[in-house]
């Protein structure tokens, strides 16, 4: 069966016979030009060389081309594979903050990439390294909202990355403590298998009782590790329509990265803290997981589709290179054959 990666890309499918329908009219209006100067018949044999269905067969092989890039954009996917995979690890739920201060710059020294860029940079190589062992995703800002329960297949993490933005969450805010609680209620009942919550904020504008909720989770027998993302010093809030946010005041809103917070989250919670724009921080944060025994959790079944966008594109060569040759006038060989109408074959008959 095929599926499509960007089934939206199948819309343009419209615009075949749009197309068609234009090219249409314009041979229509062509006509009627022609008319103009006498009969259609009589001033076709001042045209000898001008074809009257080449410029549709090229119109058809043009429309083929278009329709099979657009196929090309909507990657098509085809010829599932089962492969059973053996998970034998941790559970470890991501927890991402996407509150509007995590479009801020990151650090002093990176003031074109935002927390939000950062996060996901740092998550993507933690990822990669997480290979065998089962991952969840959550975002927060005002409240959680899961994005991806836990799977043993921790690449799929990255698919829910790339979507992620601070415009997801309608409630503002950072509540890191309802957050933890719901990453511990997504884990599973095994009590064998070793559990972590990674913590990715900038800190701020805590609503609840974070601490509290990192003890209760070390009490379950859950690391707790916090990665802080931000600048120390401050860093204003763009908006998307331009500029700055402001706060009640009119003045310009500056948020700061509560390291010494998020440390005692982390601290709490028997885990780790790790500064997100440290080059060292996927390598800290890895080795803190690396604690926590392993255990098996079991086989998991999981379908791949092949992409099959390499054939349209091949089609689309093929038909592109018989499009050139296919050129407006009549064939030189074909002239003295009347396939279409009766009459005699020396005349010049359209081909």
């Amino acid at each position: 069966m095929l599926s499509f990666a960007n089934p939206e890309y199948l819309y343009l499918l419209l615009l075949i016979p749009l197309i068609a329908l234009l090219y249409w009219l314009s041979r229509r209006a062509r006509t009627k030009k022609i008319k103009r100067f006498g009969r259609p018949e009589q001033v076709s044999d001042l045209m000898p060389e001008v074809s009257k269905y080449k410029p549709w067969i090229r119109l058809i092989f043009q429309l083929l081309i278009l329709t099979a890039v657009i196929f090309i954009l909507a990657r098509p996917r085809g010829g599932a594979k089962v492969t059973n995979t053996t998970v034998n690890g941790i559970e470890v739920m991501i927890a991402m903050d996407v509150s509007n201060s995590m479009d801020a710059a990151c650090a002093d020294d990176m003031p074109n990439v935002s927390r939000l860029q950062r996060s996901k940079l740092v998550l993507q190589k933690l990822i990669d390294r997480l290979t065998g062992n089962k991952v969840g995703l959550i975002v927060f800002a005002g409240n959680s909202y899961m994005q991806m329960p836990l799977t043993g297949d921790a690449q799929s993490a990255k698919m829910y990355l790339n979507n992620i933005s601070t415009g997801m969450a309608p409630s503002q805010g950072t509540a890191i403590g309802s957050t933890i609680m719901m990453s511990r209620s997504a884990f599973s009942k095994n009590p064998r298998t070793q559990k972590a919550i990674i913590v990715i904020t900038d800190g701020e504008n805590f609503e609840d009782d974070a601490e509290g909720a990192a003890k209760d989770a070390r009490k379950a027998g859950i690391q707790v590790n916090v990665v802080g993302i931000g600048s120390v010093k401050g860093a204003l809030i763009p908006r998307a329509e331009g500029g700055f946010m402001t706060d009640e005041n009119g003045e310009q809103v500056v948020t700061k990265l509560n390291e010494e917070m998020a440390q005692k989250i982390a601290s709490t919670g028997n885990g780790t803290y790790v500064n997100g724009s440290a080059s060292d921080a996927v390598d800290n944060l890895y080795e803190s997981l690396q604690k926590l025994s392993k255990t098996n959790m079991g086989s998991y079944s999981y379908s791949q589709q092949d992409e099959q966008f390499p054939v349209f594109a091949w089609i689309a060569l093929i038909l592109m290179f018989i499009e050139l040759l296919i050129m407006d006038r009549k064939n030189p060989f074909l002239k003295k054959y009347n396939f279409f109408t009766k009459g005699n074959k020396n005349e010049n008959q359209d081909k």
